[in-house]
């Protein structure tokens, strides 16, 4: 039996201090800055604080980054990450990112199936979401190929150079939690 938040191809694990330069080139990719809150670049120092901080513990810190890793070559390819964690709702949202090199590969569609099964089986999360800009294809299909669902569309709600673009709320429910009946 495979470990939990691994399979035969890659491993989920937690940031090391090693990880400081992948995380400076892909925090300061400016390319992707749309996709998040970021606005400007970060501090070797400010990234090197995080990893040296971070609890790795949902729970007080409220998010959850781990990194993918190939189990075969040890290769760190990209970070999955759980935030905005909600525990009294028992929610939280998903973040993916692959390096470039390696997309196209169906490692971010296994690294979304690893968090799932995690925050679903071992977190007892009821629900999953993402915030996906309509003009990111890839991203909307990896999240339609988890059986996440459209829940809405937050209209023009992310600037990308002078235009704005619609965010997709895309969601996935626990199969296994209980719904609340409607009275």
């Amino acid at each position: 039996m495979i470990p939990l938040l691994e399979n035969k191809t890659i491993r989920l694990r937690a940031t090391e201090p090693e990880d400081l330069e992948l995380l400076y080139r892909w925090e300061n990719d400016t390319r992707q800055w749309h996709l998040g809150n970021a606005n400007a670049p970060f501090s070797r120092f400010t990234l090197k604080q995080y990893l040296a901080e971070s609890n790795q513990d949902i729970y007080s810190d409220r998010q959850l980054r781990l990194m993918i890793t190939l189990r075969e070559q040890e290769k760190t390819i990209g970070a999955a990450d759980l935030y905005d964690f909600d525990p009294f709702h028992l929610r939280a949202a998903v973040g993916i990112l692959v390096d470039a090199p390696e997309r196209e590969k169906g490692f971010g569609s296994q690294a979304l199936q690893l968090l799932e099964e995690y925050a679903f089986r071992f977190l007892q999360l009821r629900q999953l979401y993402a915030f996906v800009p309509v003009t990111n294809r890839a991203s909307v299909h990896l999240f339609e190929k988890g059986g996440y669902e459209v829940a809405g569309t937050l209209r023009e709600w992310v600037r990308q150079d002078e235009l704005f673009t619609d965010v997709l709320l895309m969601q996935r429910i626990n199969p296994e939690s209980q719904h609340c009946p409607v009275p």
